[in-house]
């Protein structure tokens, strides 16, 4: 198996470069190299995959860090990095301390007015936040996506009381529960208390004799759950699809938080998006700008034909209605703008050159008689 390229190397950037700069390298080289414009280029056709490959990774933040770091071993389930995202538990889903709510939260420190918060009291779980990499058209049309979160969920074993089956955790004799013992200390400036998590129990009001062998005594595990998640037609890059309580569970009994998936959408390599409006450049030659034709124009149902009327100037924008993207909410759909680009003719034969010397001294113009930028003038 041949090597793996360099993934700034395969779309032409440095080490350095902006998300901007490798969106817009990204797209140069996937329209150099699209299947549509080489078929049966078997070169191209590769070279295109290899840059969708590599801007999935330099576009995400947390994946080009790890590629920074450790190259493509990175993404390697072989090479112990985690590729997928577990190792460490990275990838956008938080480290090991999701697991826990912070110190204070936990034991319950902190509260105002000499007010203690019941450490056993029920507690949301934290949100997940990823990204997901979908095409343009996939974007336009909508599409179901297939994905493996970590998340905390309840231990099924001891359903979440962190004690082994067939037990139960004793209130903490030393703080009746609270999770916290007063301590009083003798300053300069007289008696004073203070709060602080109880030493027995570590805060958490309750101790436990038997714990849980799977979740060891947490209560919850982290485990790899599947989720079909449903990306609406007309989503636009950087939009965000929220999951109500498919976030980390909560604690105590409390709700789970939620799953924020974060669109990111591929450039295409012929058309742009403004809005629900799809804009792209279509080539014409001098003689159809000038005496008109019908030409095919992609769209994204498939290629439609497009008259070009007699005279038409390098710049001229046309508009195919309702081709562009379905509004994402509501009924419709945007349009497709079409700017046509007036291609000048380059080494052309005797007899064209001699049918377009003709077209000029009809028109009374001068051009070169002979070849090159020596030739004569004639009117």
């Amino acid at each position: 198996m041949a090597e793996k390229r360099d993934y700034y190397e395969v779309l032409g950037v440095k080490k350095d470069a902006s998300a901007d700069e490798i969106k817009k390298a990204y797209r140069r080289v996937t329209k150099e190299n699209h299947p549509d414009l080489h078929p049966g280029d078997k070169a191209a056709e590769e070279r295109f995959k290899e840059a969708n490959e590599a801007y999935e990774v330099l576009s995400d933040d947390e994946k080009r860090k790890k590629y920074d770091q450790f190259g493509h071993a990175a993404f390697d389930p072989n090479a112990g990095f985690g590729g997928g995202g577990f190792g460490g538990f990275s990838g956008g889903f938080g480290d090991f301390s999701d697991l826990f709510s912070s110190f204070g939260d936990i034991f319950g420190f902190g509260g105002g007015g000499g007010q203690t918060r019941n450490p056993n009291a029920p507690r949301r779980g934290d949100n997940i936040r990823t990204q997901l990499n979908i095409s343009f058209e996939e974007a336009a049309f909508g599409c179901e996506k297939e994905l493996n979160i970590p998340r905390i969920e309840p231990c099924t074993d001891c359903k979440g009381t962190g004690c082994a089956p067939g037990t139960t955790p004793e209130v903490c004799p030393d703080c009746g529960g609270s999770g916290q013992v007063r301590t009083t200390q003798r300053t300069p400036f007289g008696m004073a208390q203070t709060m602080s998590a109880c030493p027995k129990c570590h805060g958490s009001g309750k101790i436990i004799h038997q714990p849980c062998k799977t979740c060891r005594g947490m209560g919850s595990v982290r485990r790899a759950k599947k989720m079909t998640v449903k990306v609406p037609a007309g989503i636009d890059d950087g939009q965000t699809i929220s999951r109500q309580g498919a976030g980390n569970a909560g604690a105590n009994g409390g709700p789970a938080g939620d799953l924020l998936i974060t669109v990111i959408v591929r450039p295409h390599a012929i058309f742009e998006r403004d809005g629900t409006s799809i804009l792209m450049e279509q080539d014409i030659s001098f003689a159809q700008a000038a005496l008109g034709a019908e030409v095919e124009v992609p769209t994204l149902d498939g290629k439609v034909k497009l008259t070009i009327p007699e005279g038409t100037q390098p710049g001229a924008v046309f508009r195919l209605k309702g081709k562009g993207v379905p509004y994402l909410r509501g009924s419709g759909r945007g349009d497709q703008f079409v700017s046509v680009n007036v291609r000048i003719p380059k080494n052309m034969n005797s007899t064209q050159k001699e049918a377009l010397r003709h077209y000029a001294e009809t028109m009374g113009e001068e051009h070169s008689k002979g070849s090159g930028i020596f030739g004569k003038k004639k009117r």
